[in-house]
């Protein structure tokens, strides 16, 4: 699957547009996590824990776009983003999304 965040793939002709796909996953904080990254806080510098859950969110949300393209006969997404936002106290939702195309 082709994804780009351009508009466009460079060498390749659109034949169709699919429309919107999308994939999303929501992570809550862990308490073991928690406390590791308040001691980290209190140092300063790169709280690992989160930085690891949010790259893992952001993976399993790509990879459900990815399934949702495929499955409306997408072979390519264009226009890719993230989006993130809080759904409650300590759970954030990463959303994946974009235009699905079938590429020549």
């Amino acid at each position: 699957m082709i994804m780009t965040t351009s508009t466009q793939v460079d060498g390749r002709t659109t034949a169709r547009t699919i429309g919107v796909v999308k994939g999303s996953t929501i992570r809550a904080k862990h308490i073991g996590k928690d406390i590791m990254a308040g001691f980290r806080n209190l140092a300063g510098g790169e709280i690992t824990e989160y930085t690891q859950m949010m790259a893992e969110a952001r993976e399993e949300a790509v990879k459900r776009m990815v399934e949702d393209a495929t499955s409306q006969g997408a072979n390519a997404i264009i226009g890719m983003r993230f989006a993130t936002s809080m759904v409650m106290q300590n759970a954030a939702e990463v959303l994946a999304y974009g235009t699905g195309v079938v590429l020549e």
